[in-house]
């Protein structure tokens, strides 16, 4: 594939996010933190129920950009986690290329919901 400055990448829908994902991914994380498992400790905190990790948005971008470039093409990845991503929320990811440099290429990357709703901000580098 040739790469060039604005051009938006194929994207990666996940899907809906369920609250089985979400505490398997707790699992297999050992994040043991109950905000991602038990609804009534996660509203007795102030939230409406459990949400999504974090890390779990930038597992999935990830994934996306390795898919992209392929195994072991992957030099770099940055994120912010924007907003709180919530079961039933349908995820998708995106990737547009911002800078070419040889063989290297850096991209804007972002999960976000149904509505567009930015989630897991970042960049990202892979080798071409």
């Amino acid at each position: 594939m040739s790469y060039s400055v604005g051009t938006e990448l194929p994207t990666l829908k996940i899907g809906e996010i369920t609250k089985p994902i979400i505490a398997e991914y707790s699992r297999a994380a050992k994040d043991l933190n109950p905000m991602h498992t038990d609804d009534e400790f996660a509203i007795m905190a102030g939230y409406p129920g459990v949400f999504a990790q974090g890390m779990l948005g930038m597992g999935f971008l990830s994934r996306h950009i390795v898919g992209i470039c392929g195994v072991g093409k992957l030099r770099k990845i940055k994120v912010r986690f924007k907003t709180l991503t919530w079961p039933g929320e349908t995820i998708t990811c995106k990737a547009r290329v911002t800078e070419v440099n040889g063989n290297l290429v850096t991209c804007d990357i972002q999960t976000e919901n149904q509505d567009g709703e930015p989630k897991v901000t970042g960049t990202a580098t892979f080798e071409a």
